[in-house]
């Protein structure tokens, strides 16, 4: 039997699925496709004979979307098919096949495409269209509908299934995307990650391995990331892989899995045909055998989902990298919105050692601005990029590059040409250039322990130095850390002393979701998002956030109490006492704060207490701890003296109770000094004002109202047992009317709406109130009882109602008791033990019942009457247990004269069984059993405990017993603070004249300023900035308090422990590195030396005398300054020597790629015998008015340089400029291209550049400042098709004053104006311009003009706003705010900042 590797040739004896299987990568079986379709479609039925609507939509909706790329047209290659697809020795001495059978299978004719003719389609190699002509892959290879898609399985790895695709190189993004997130069901990712790096396997230090793998992990998984690689099971993917794989074998199932998306080249992959299936392979089973893939790939079984790329073509690496470019850059554009966060995709480049492809990987991340992180001691490119990072880039040159080639490439140094290392050293130093977007990874340095961390890191270093068109940029920061979920970094990235809080409430809107028309938005953005944070459970963001705000007591008690609402509607207990207890926490930073507060100025903190804030919805920081039942926050000592001082009124809080009992009684005393009033002003007032001050204090209203009550009850008492006449005396309609004056006062109650909270609100307000509820009854009965009063014939009942009544308003007394230090606690212990006597007496009802009825049964034969049944049930089980035994239930004082014997008698019981001889028959010593165990129940167990239940409530009430009356106080202090001063019945007065206010003159309702009080905005903001300063105060001695802490100490101590072992293991390689510098400058000095003794040498031979062009340029003497290796000091920024943007690589809407020029090689006056510049000139619609380039360059010898050539000034602001091979040669240096570009002319393009400037105005007119300088706002413009703004200017056409740009912008009847402000401005800069269309024969030069309008009111400048326009396409015209951060066109950047240096403004 042949080996099954080998069954697809002859198809008579084995399977052709056990040919893919094995031999994929050449699929070597005629008509492949064919045949293996048939077997999937047999293999798909046996499969999915149930029937998946979701994999049929899937297999239509693929071939229809996706395509393949396959070659129609087979053209013999000189190469044969030794490709290392089929390693046929291996398998001819492993199944001894014949020499001859391995020799024909490995030299086979192979097609351009690098497919063998077996191959292709039968068309593709009889193909008369194409015949005879060179294979090109443009006509030659065309697209067909995909036929490798569906679930792969790793054979022999287990069940993991994943995703796989077979995809053109030409497919939309977007198509990929809806495959991804609506097909394969993936979430939309909060962060995309892009492993680059080498794709062989190659060593790495076993602890940064470790530290690689945890952080890369950890990101993905806290941040719901996506990790996209090459897909293959080798170097970094492999490593990524690996990472993956131990995260799913450590994590449980609910931590999900790791979306690891590997795109590779389909023609690479070794073992492919196992994929091939028409109808979706559900699972396709792939084998990995790296022992006999060669030069091919195996795929990686760790990675979730694949996307192979197709170009048509068999062993070609890197055909997937323009795909997943645009893949990438497709996703990173798209918004992601969770938890109310609106964000777009952030992207991350973290590269792992790597080799010239990755370099470009790098610089293409680089130029598109996708952060990259390096992981220094990975090796190769990412070590040389690590070590040359923190310098300065004139100090990268060729020669350090090709010294940290020779150490780092050992193996392949010999293959790095002379234009290679020019290349790479141009590169790096682009890279290195954009400091902002580059990160280095160097585990145990800067803090680093992750490379989570520094992944996050670069993504906000990057978003840092972006512009968000005049707007802080910190909340884009914030929505990343959001949509992460990682409050580290929002702690030590985003909320640190360097940003500035005071921001509009516009930036924070998408922070967060509300509910439509349930929560109105206000200008507090710190205030929303704390909420956001408290319901999302996010608590440490929740903390950091707080520690921002403002209004941050009347915030932590708002917390608190959306917590503890929170925590009733928690079915899980855990959760529920989470919240409980973050609640709590945030009550005591509210107590900490306020007695911060209270310390400092007991007046101001008392205002707080009674603000109105506005961001909370118009309460009180007092209102809402007692909405949230905060009573360690209301039993505060500052509180407390605030309510007692709101409970005297305008009395002094020291004249004691006697005194004023005393003045009540005596109202004259108060004319004299036995009473002492709290403001001065009122001691030598009139009568009128002393009164009105003493009788409107609450404490006189309170006393009043218990002698009033006092004298209600008296009077009632009296009525209903001595003067109860069916005609109502004089005393009785009295009665009446004090209880009207009652009902109307409990109306205003219910009525009394200052704060606008309407009749719903304010009802169920006044309901929750047990002591209102206790009223509403008392005075129903009362009205039910005087009902049945005046109805003859119900003239008894209704004195009965009005008993009831009276016990009620009895009850009420205890009310009024609360305010006594004394009973007040004793009131709140009986209402707490009334509960407990509840839940008593649903378990003696227990026994009551069962004792009773079987009692019942047994003593008594079927008694009919329904009220002595219940009499012997309930009533004597229940009266046993306090002693009052039935004489009949043991039969010793059985007496039938106190029974029934046949319970007719009403008045009587009915006599227990008995005989003929009148003896009871009943059982007694059942009943006497009975009636001991159950007197043993109840009067033992039952009754103690209740005494036990009463006990507990006692000491737990006692222990809080301060802290519970002191918060009960509060509602007896605000209700005789809002009450009318006179008592009932005499209140009627006020509720007259209330009546008439309200109703008649439709006057509101005012709240009296000591509760609650609206200030002043200056007053306001005043008071919210000290209680802001006093609360950085209160975290500062928490901090201390936690650094004092023992435990704390212990952790301190232990990392620094971990520092100092960290430095000590970094000092060998520290020294390592001082030693190799000291050595390179040695070797210099001596390299020196040696060319010094040489031209001595050759000066003597010459008698003596030596040509001083000779004479070698000399080093300095002294060895180069040492610098410790691996120092993380970041070099100082200066302005580039040479231009920058003109020697990007690519030329600017071209496909031309730059000879690269490093640095060192820019000026014309150093040798770079290796320059070779392309030649480009682009074709322009403008031909007449361009200089013309035809077959040579004759027709250039009529140009006239450096001088006016008709109408084109070719003249140069630098002076005069070089002209070589007749054309001239830029005055900046070298740009690494030759001709024309996009230019018009060669030479300079003349352009004009005008900067119209105005200062930045407050709400009110002032100037805005920053960091006591003025800022200024530019005028400027963006094209639709470009992502930089650019100053309203641009290139001269010749004779012409304004540039065509600015007229874009510009009405035609405003030109002249404009022009005169033009003369009238102030010139800042004359001179070349940095621009990426420069080359070496053609640059742009310009002349920028300042445009300033001083004043905000200018006529000139409200002429240019109505005469700005649009044009097609319409360019967007911006008023920008001035600063650094600007992403301006070219050098505009460097214009501005000499117009803010002119003008003394901030930049």
């Amino acid at each position: 039997m042949l080996p099954p590797e080998l069954n697809g040739v002859c198809p008579d004896e084995g399977d052709s699925y056990v040919v893919h299987s094995k031999i994929c990568d050449l699929e070597m079986v005629p008509n492949l496709r064919r045949s293996n379709s048939g077997f999937c479609k047999s293999k798909r039925k046996a499969h999915f004979a149930t029937g998946n609507n979701e994999k049929e939509n899937l297999s239509s909706w693929i071939p229809e979307n996706i395509k393949k790329k396959e070659c129609v047209y087979f053209v013999e290659s000189s190469q044969m098919s030794d490709t290392g697809q089929w390693p046929m020795s291996k398998l001819g001495r492993r199944y001894n096949l014949p020499r001859s059978w391995c020799w024909a299978f490995s030299k086979r004719v192979m097609c351009e495409c690098g497919y063998p003719r077996e191959q292709h389609l039968e068309e593709a190699t009889k193909s008369s269209v194409f015949l005879g002509k060179e294979w090109d892959p443009k006509r030659h290879i065309q697209e067909m509908p995909t036929d490798a898609f569906g679930d792969i399985s790793f054979a022999g790895l287990g069940p993991k299934v994943g995703k796989y695709v077979r995809v053109s190189v030409d497919t939309p993004p977007c198509i990929i995307y809806q495959l991804m997130t609506q097909h394969w069901g993936l979430d939309v990712p909060n962060l995309l990650i892009s492993v680059t790096g080498g794709a062989k396997n190659f060593n790495m230090m076993p602890r940064l391995k470790n530290v690689f793998r945890r952080g890369l992990v950890k990101v993905a998984q806290t941040t719901g990331a996506w990790i996209i690689t090459g897909g293959s099971h080798a170097g970094v993917m492999k490593q990524v892989g690996e990472a993956v794989r131990d995260f799913s074998m450590s994590s449980s199932c609910k931590e999900g899995e790791i979306v690891t998306i590997g795109i590779a080249t389909w023609g690479t992959v070794y073992n492919r045909g196992s994929l091939i299936c028409p109808m979706g392979g559900f699972p396709a089973e792939y084998v990995l055998d790296e022992e006999s893939q060669g030069n091919l790939s195996c795929l990686d079984s760790n990675h979730s989902h694949f996307i192979l790329v197709d170009d048509g073509t068999h062993g070609r690496y890197g055909v997937e990298i323009s795909l997943r470019t645009r893949l990438e850059k497709f996703i990173s554009e798209q918004t992601k919105v969770k938890g109310g966060v609106a964000i777009k995709i952030p992207i991350v480049c973290v590269v792992l050692e790597g080799g010239p492809g990755t370099l470009d990987t790098i610089y293409n991340a680089i130029t598109n601005g996708t952060p990259c992180v390096i992981v220094e001691g990975s090796g190769r490119v990412a070590d040389v990029i690590a070590q040359v990072a923190n310098r300065p880039v004139p100090e990268i040159t060729i020669s350090l590059i090709q010294k940290k080639l020779s150490i780092l490439f050992q193996d392949t140094y010999e293959l790095f040409t002379e234009g290679k290392i020019v290349e790479w050293t141009k590169k790096i130093q682009d890279i290195v250039r954009s400091r902002q977007l580059l990160t280095i990874f160097r585990e145990g340095k800067d803090g680093q322990q992750d490379v989570d961390v520094a992944i996050l890191q670069a993504l906000l270093k990057a978003s840092r130095n972006r512009d968000h068109f005049g707007h802080e940029n910190w909340d884009h920061q914030l929505k990343l850390a959001v949509a992460w979920n990682r409050v580290d970094i929002a702690r030590s990235e985003i909320f640190t002393d360097d940003h500035e809080w005071k921001v509009q409430g516009v930036s924070l809107r998408s922070l967060y979701k509300r509910s439509a028309g349930r929560v109105t938005f206000t200008m507090d953005p710190v205030r929303d998002l704390l909420i956001w944070a408290i319901v999302q459970s996010r608590k440490e963001l929740a903390e950091i956030i707080w520690a921002q705000s403002q209004d941050c007591i009347a915030g932590a008690l708002a917390c608190s109490k959306i917590l503890k609402e929170l925590s009733k509607e928690e079915d899980d207990t855990d959760s529920m006492e989470e919240m409980l207890t973050l609640a709590e926490e945030y009550e005591h930073r509210a107590i900490g704060v306020f007695t911060e507060c209270y310390r400092k100025d007991e007046e101001r903190a008392q205002k707080l207490l009674i603000r109105v804030s506005e961001a909370w919805g118009k309460t009180t920081c007092l209102q809402l701890a007692l909405e949230a039942k905060n009573m360690n926050f209301v039993s505060h000592g500052g509180i407390q003296a605030f309510l007692t001082k709101v409970w005297w009124g305008k009395l002094c809080v020291d004249n004691g109770l006697w005194r004023v009992i005393l003045c009540v009684v005596f109202f004259p005393l108060i004319y004299t000094s036995f009473v002492t009033f709290r403001e001065k002003r009122l001691q030598p007032m009139s009568c009128l004002t002393r009164t009105r001050a003493f009788f409107t204090a609450p404490v006189i209203i309170f006393h009043l109202n218990i002698l009033s009550y006092f004298s209600f009850l008296w009077l009632f008492a009296y009525i209903l047992m001595i003067d109860f006449q069916p005609t109502p005396s004089w005393r009785e309609y009295v009665i009446y009317f004090w209880l009207f004056s009652l009902v109307c006062e409990e109306t205003r109650q219910l009525f009394y709406d200052p704060d606008g909270f309407g009749l719903l609100k304010m009802a169920s307000l006044y309901f929750s109130d047990f002591w209102n509820k206790l009223d509403v009854c008392a005075i129903l009965i009362f009205i039910a009882g005087l009902t049945c009063r005046w109805i003859p014939s119900t003239l008894y009942p209704g004195r009965i109602i009005l008993s009831l009544a009276f016990i009620i308003f009895c009850l009420r007394l205890m009310h009024i008791f609360t305010v006594s230090k004394t009973l007040g606690p004793k009131i709140i212990i009986v209402k707490r033990m009334m509960k407990d006597v509840f839940f008593f007496l649903f378990l003696l009802a227990v026994w009551v019942v069962s004792f009773g009825v079987a009692k019942q049964a047994i003593l008594i034969h079927n008694e009919e009457r329904v009220d002595w049944i219940f009499r012997g049930v309930v009533y004597h089980s229940y009266l046993t247990i306090f002693g009052q035994i039935p004489s009949y239930i043991d039969g010793v004082n059985f007496n039938l004269d106190q029974c029934s014997p046949n319970g007719t008698d009403p008045y009587k019981p009915k006599c227990p069984e008995s005989n003929k001889d009148k003896r009871p028959v009943f059982p007694e010593w059942l009943t006497v059993i009975l009636l001991c165990l159950y007197l043993l129940f109840t009067n033992i167990l039952l009754l103690n405990l209740l005494i036990a239940m009463f006990n507990y409530t006692f000491q737990q009430v006692q222990e809080h017993t301060d802290q519970i009356w002191k918060f009960q106080r509060h509602d007896l202090i605000e209700e005789y603070h809002s009450r009318p001063a006179a008592p009932p019945p005499f209140i009627l007065f006020n509720h007259l004249q209330l009546f008439v206010k309200r109703v008649l003159l439709r006057q509101p309702a005012k709240r009296h300023k000591q509760l609650k009080e609206k200030l002043e905005k200056n007053e306001e903001a005043a008071l919210l900035s000290w209680e802001m300063y006093l609360k950085e105060n209160y975290l500062q001695h928490q901090q201390c308090r936690e650094k004092q802490n023992m435990e704390q100490k212990i952790r301190d101590v232990a990392q620094r422990v971990d520092v100092l072992v960290e430095l000590l293991d970094l000092d060998r390689v520290k020294r390592t590195g001082l030693v190799e510098q000291r050595l390179t400058g040695l070797e210099e000095q001596m390299s020196q030396t040696a060319k010094t003794l040489a031209w001595i040498v050759r000066a003597l031979r010459g008698n003596g005398f030596g040509s001083e062009e000779d004479v070698p340029t000399m080093v300095p003497s002294k060895a180069p300054e040492l610098k410790e290796y691996g120092s993380e000091e970041k070099p100082e920024e200066t302005t580039a020597l040479y231009h920058v943007s003109a020697r990007n690589l690519l030329y600017p809407s071209s496909s031309t790629v730059r000879f690269p020029v490093p640095d060192e090689k820019v000026p014309w006056e150093v040798e770079f015998q290796i320059y070779d510049p392309p030649f480009y000139t682009a074709d322009r619609k403008e031909v007449a008015a361009s200089d013309l380039l035809r077959d040579s360059l004759e027709a250039l010898s009529k140009i006239n340089y450096n001088a006016m050539d008709g109408l084109i000034n070719r003249q140069s602001f630098h002076g005069t400029y070089a002209i070589q091979n007749r054309l001239p040669l830029n005055p900046m240096g070298r740009t690494g291209l030759r001709g024309r570009g996009s230019l018009r002319f060669f030479g300079p393009n003349r352009a004009l550049h005008p900067i119209v400037t105005r200062w930045r105005r407050n709400m009110d007119g002032s100037i805005y400042r920053k960091s006591l300088k003025k800022m200024l706002e530019v005028l400027v413009v963006k094209s639709p098709v470009s992502d930089h703004w650019a100053l309203p200017g641009g290139s001269l056409e010749p004779g012409e004053s304004l540039p065509l740009k600015l007229k874009r912008v510009l009405r035609r009847e405003f030109w002249p104006q404009f022009q005169n402000l033009l003369n009238q401005g102030a010139e800042v800069y004359k001179g070349y311009v940095d621009d990426p269309r420069n080359t070496d024969n053609a640059w742009i030069e310009t002349v920028a003009i300042n445009m300033h309008f001083e004043d905000q009111s200018d006529v000139q400048m409200k002429r240019l706003n109505s005469f700005l326009q649009g044009s097609d396409p319409e360019p967007c015209v911006w008023w920008q705010l001035v600063d650094k951060r600007i992403p301006l066109y070219a050098n505009h950047r460097e214009l501005l900042q000499k117009v803010t240096a002119l003008l003394g403004a901030y930049y």
